[in-house]
Parts: C-alpha cells; structure tokens; sequence
C-alpha cells in the first residue's frame, strides 16, 4: 500500500531532526546484593561510542529518584579505561534502608550551568542525556539487621546506652553479658523517628535533601559491674541480630580517666555530592581505634565537640557518619555537644540582637537529627519554635575518674537568666574536688581564638561577661572549643590576660573539616588574610586530628596526636594543685610553634636559644625560595588550564566554619 506523502514528509523530518542511535550502552553491578553497610559493588559499563571525560555515573536511592535527586556522583574518567567507552568503578555503599540504582549521563562542556553548582561552587553534572540504567537495584542481605550502633554514658554510673537504626519501628532487643556466649541479660528498645515536615527548611525539607532515616531505637544496659568488658548484640530473632560487640564499663572507684577529644570531624564519601565531604575524619577514626586497642581493659570514652556529620539538610550522609564511626562508638561511649552546623537557621528561637554569627549553617534541619540520633545524660532542651521535637542533648556533665566534664552549647542561651547559664552555675558549684580533682567544659564556638575574631566577636563578648567569671570562680582547669579547623593551645586566661589563674583554653577543631584558616602568608594567595599569633597563643598546629586526655588524681596530660604520622605534636600537663607543666610541642623545647606549611606539616617548633638574626637570614630564605615556588606553581597552574578546558573542577574554599 502506498505510504501518504504527509506521512512521508513527516517521517524524513523525524528522522532529520531526531536520528536514531545505535548506541546501546550496558550498565551492571556485582554483586547484586551486599551482605552489609559498608561493603563495595563492582559497576561496570560498556558501549559507550564517543566518551567525553565528564560523561559521569549517577548514585540513587530509592531507585525511583528523579535524574536530578541523586545520592552522589563520579565521572567515568575516574577509570583508566574510559577513553574505550566501557570501565569500572568500585564503591562502598552504606544502608539507606531502600535499594539503590545507577545511571550514565552523557555531558559536555558547553552545557556547564554555572548557576548549578556545589559547596565549592564546582558546576553540578547536568541529566539531560540518559544512556543507561543499571538492570538491577542493589539490595543489602542484612535487610532489617540493625546498623549505626552507637554507646553513651547515662546519668547511672553502672548504666550504658546504646542506639541503633533499623528500616521498621517493630521491637528490637539488647542482649548483654559477660561472656560473648552467654548474653543472658536483655532489655527492650525504645523507638521513635522524625517527619519530613519537622523540617525547617531546604535542603532539609525538599526532594534533594530529605530521606527517610529509618527508625532510631534506644536502650539501656543496667547493673554493670565496675571496670568490666560486656558483650552485646541488638537486633530479634525475628528480623536478626547484629553481630556481638563489646565495651568496657564505666568504673567509679578508679582514679584513671582517658578520653578521645576533636571537633568539626564530618564523615567521607566514596563519591562527589552537593556538599564538601571530610576525608580527613577517616584518619582521626583510624588513629583513635588505634589507641583503643592499647588500651586493653581500660574504660574511656569519645567527646565530639560540635559540628558532627556536616549534612546540612542532605540525610543520607548522618548515615554516612553513623556508618563510619560504628567500629568506634560500637566499643566507647560516644559523646557530642550541639554546633553551627547542627542547628543554625534564621528564624531559630534565641538569635539575640548582638548575634549577628547565626546563619543557615544547619541546612534546615533546625537540631532535629543531632536531637534524636543521640541521647546525652541529663534532660537539657529548647523548643524549636515549630512542630518539631525541642533540641536536646545541649548541656549536661558527668564524672569520669578524676575528671568532672562539662558540656554547653554555644548555639543557644547562656546568659544571665537562662537556663544554661542556671545549670552551669550549679554543676561548676557542685563539684566534689576531693572525688575529681579536675575540671573539663566543652563547647563548640571558642572564647579564645586567633582565627576569624571578627565573625563570632559578638559571641565571644558575651562569653567573657557571663561564662568566663563562672569558670575562673570554681578553677574550671582545662577549656575545649571547635568550630575553628585547627589546633590552638592558649596560656592559662582571664580576660586575654596569661596568668597563673584561670582554665588552659584549646581549640581543638581539627577532627576532618578541610577547610582551615591561614596563619601565615602564601605566595600564592597573596589577598588572603593571615592571623598573627599573639603571646597568649603558645601553640598553633595546622595538623588534621586529635587530642588524648589521661589522668590520675595527680595530673592531667592533653595530647594532641597528627593524622599524617599517628605521633603527638603538642602535649600540656595539669598537676591536680592547678598549677601548669611547662607544655611542648613535637619535638620539646621552647614551646613557641607557628604553622607555616599546609594542612598535612606537623608544625615547626621556634627556640627561644636562636638569634634574631639567625631567624632572619632564615626567614629572607624561605621568602625567596616560597617566591619562587609559588612563581613555578602559579605557571604551572597556568598552563594546565589553558591545556584542558574546565573539565576538572578545583574546589574553591568558602571562610566555612
């Protein structure tokens, strides 16, 4: 039959304007199934007829995510084998309780949005041309076993609580006991969760941000003997049991105390996404789980001062994090205090005139995870202001051996007339001297620092007024703050002031978060600010994490252990009569250190022996040879961007805190 001339017309513009592809691109995983969170899945794809170096493979869960909500993302010429059109990639995948599924894009230069663009303001991959879909969703064997196990102290000193998550709220169990073959003790969960519309705000809130975080389950561990390891495993037998685990109990009588301390750590990711991850925080977990096997039978625990996971609104990296430092908060109390990256929002509940530092750094999640992902001793909260839970887990202390530790927030009311302010007067009161001869407080926003004064001056104002007399009346010993990416140990300080009275003031914010201020110049970046170090600062280390607390009723030692070595850079100690050892850095010596090399040099020491001008003739000789350096680096630079067109992002620091 003769085919209509309309028909024929309309066939040959089809066929101009729109030409079939013989491009059949295949897209596979293996395994299939993972047996847990954490393990790896092989993809791989083939048939690729022109690759271009930012074709990129997109990571989804659910599976039904629209092209643009993906979890992650890595381009395809991350393999050596792109350029043939097939290769692979291997990654590791926590449980998001719900599958995952995987695209190709095809994508090229002249369709960057430079309006679309991540944290460091690097051009997000475009999902306009689709080429495959992986047959197969990736499913976890494990399915309802527990994930995300973590411990923390009670108010109960022979008490322990462990948290965990599972995709459905029904019972869960603990199974405890002194033997790994005999958990006769057991104790039922609590469970709960939280909604989409506890939200506050985007990305929180919104079809990028949100998932389903499964549901939070809590429970107690009760009449622990004093110094002993317990075997535990949660789950049913229903749905399964994780696998056992063990931990050291909390031991009144004992003078010892040991702690692993850092702010601002963050969680990694095997694949780039809408934030900056943290890579550094995988080597301050290695370390720690370092020190923790030579601690034998010895209790201790972990403090995080602020600024946990870094979501900021995107979920799946709180499962990320939990994931992460299971392997250490599965055997050590887990302790943490509220930071900016938690909790600000514009319209949080106290945000006083003078507070000009709270922005939207929670990411619209208005503390609604940091709240119920943990549960810290005490009952501290605040309402959100919205039909959210209140915010907890904001002040509280406890009593570990010779040490009395003290949390705050800085992100809420502290000052006169507050509740904070109320309880803070108390405990510091309270505490027995005989019992615990030390004192710690920990928060996230420091009261001293060299580093961004101007940003959080208001805050620190306010500080100094109604917290520092607080501190200095009850001989508070030692103060720990974050927020700042870096380590900074200080004088004992009143008002600014070096003295023999007043707590040792460090920041101790070098847990992951990359990016840190800059203390000296950098050929380089010649318009960046530099931050002079004043007297009162008697260290300053630009090393990534992060610092051992051990103490006895006598003395107090505070160590700061480096990422890149494993070996302590900087050490003070604290006789229980308060008076202070002359503290030293890597190497000993005359304890002046300044920082001058990037984010992985340990620090160099400067001896107060040399000569003026022997440190002159030095510094002419780094100052050429930095001039020249940065005059190579610079040329360099240059010439790989003329040679390839911005197809390699560089990631641009914002001044994040």
């Amino acid at each position: 039959m003769a085919v209509p001339s309309t028909t024929f017309v309309f066939i040959l513009l089809l066929f101009t304007f729109f030409p079939p592809t013989h491009q059949t691109v295949s897209l596979s995983l293996s395994p299939t199934s993972l047996s847990k969170s954490g393990d790896s899945v092989l993809i791989q794809w083939s048939g690729i007829d022109s690759p271009s170096r930012l074709d990129w493979l997109g990571i989804y869960s659910p599976p039904s995510s629209h092209h643009d909500n993906f979890i992650g993302y890595k381009f395809l010429s991350s393999a050596p084998t792109w350029k043939s059109g097939s290769g692979s990639i291997s990654l590791p995948l926590v449980n998001l309780r719900l599958n995952y599924s995987f695209r190709i894009f095809s994508w090229n230069e002249s369709e960057v949005d430079p309006n679309h663009v991540d944290q460091d303001h690097n051009p997000l991959p475009g999902t306009a041309h689709l080429l495959a879909t992986s047959d197969d969703e990736l499913s976890f064997e494990s399915g309802r076993v527990p994930d995300q196990i973590h411990l923390a102290y009670t108010d109960g000193d022979d008490e322990m609580r462990v948290m965990f998550v599972t995709p459905d709220g029904g019972e869960r169990k603990v199974r405890y006991g002194q033997r790994e073959d005999s958990l006769d003790d057991v104790v039922v969960a609590r469970v709960g969760t939280y909604e989409r519309e506890h939200m506050c705000d985007a990305p929180a809130n919104n079809s990028i941000g949100w998932r389903d975080p499964g549901f939070i389950h809590d429970a107690v561990m009760t009449r622990l003997g004093k110094g002993v390891r317990y075997y535990y495993k949660v789950g049913s037998d229903s749905e399964g049991w994780s696998k056992t685990h063990s931990f050291v109990s909390r031991n009144e009588d004992s003078d010892e105390t040991t702690a692993f301390m850092f702010g601002d750590m963050g969680t990694a990711t095997p694949y780039a996404t809408f934030l900056r991850t943290q890579d550094e925080s995988v080597a301050t977990v290695k370390w720690i789980l370092r020190d923790v096997e030579a601690l034998g039978e010895k209790p201790a625990f972990v403090s995080h001062i602020g600024d946990i996971s870094y979501a900021r609104g995107y979920s799946w990296l709180w499962d990320q994090f939990f994931s992460q430092i299971e392997p250490l908060a599965s055997k050590l109390p887990y302790h943490v205090c509220i930071g900016n990256h938690e909790y600000d929002w514009p319209l949080q509940p106290w945000k006083p005139e003078w507070a000009t530092m709270y922005g939207t750094d929670g990411g619209g999640e208005c503390g609604v995870p940091y709240s119920l992902k943990f549960n810290m001793p005490g009952n501290s909260s605040e309402p959100t202001g919205t039909s959210a839970p209140a915010t907890r887990n904001l002040y509280y202390s406890f009593d570990v051996g010779s040490v009395h530790f003290v949390y705050i927030s800085t992100e809420t009311n502290f000052v006169e007339g507050s509740k904070q302010l109320e309880f803070i007067k108390r405990d510091l009161e309270a505490v027995d001297r005989r019992k615990t001869p030390f004192v710690v407080v920990q928060g996230h926003r420091p009261m001293y620092t060299t580093s961004y004064e101007r940003g959080d001056a208001p805050l620190r104002v306010k500080m100094l007024e109604h917290l520092e007399p607080l501190f200095v009346k009850n001989n508070v010993n030692l103060a720990l703050w974050g927020h700042v990416h870096r380590y900074e140990r200080f004088c004992q300080l009143v008002n600014y002031t070096c003295g023999s009275v007043g707590p040792i003031h460090v920041v101790i914010g070098m847990g992951g978060q990359d990016w840190q201020p800059i203390w000296e110049p950098r050929p380089d970046h010649p318009t960046d600010p530099v931050y002079p170090q004043p007297e009162r600062s008697l260290y300053r280390g630009g090393e990534f994490g992060y610092t051992r607390l051990v103490a006895t009723r006598k003395k107090l030692t505070l160590t700061y252990v480096g990422n890149h070595d494993g070996k302590v850079h900087d050490t003070v100690e604290i006789l229980a009569s308060g008076q202070v050892l002359g503290g030293s850095g890597a190497g000993g010596g005359g304890i002046k250190s300044v920082n001058i090399g990037s984010s992985g040099d340990a620090g160099v020491i400067r001896s107060s022996g040399e000569s003026t001008f022997s440190w002159f003739v030095k510094g002419a000789s780094v100052l050429v040879l930095g001039v020249f350096i940065g005059y190579v680096v610079g040329y360099i630079s240059y010439s790989r961007k003329k040679a390839v067109p911005g197809s390699n992002w560089t990631p641009v620091k914002s001044e994040e805190t």
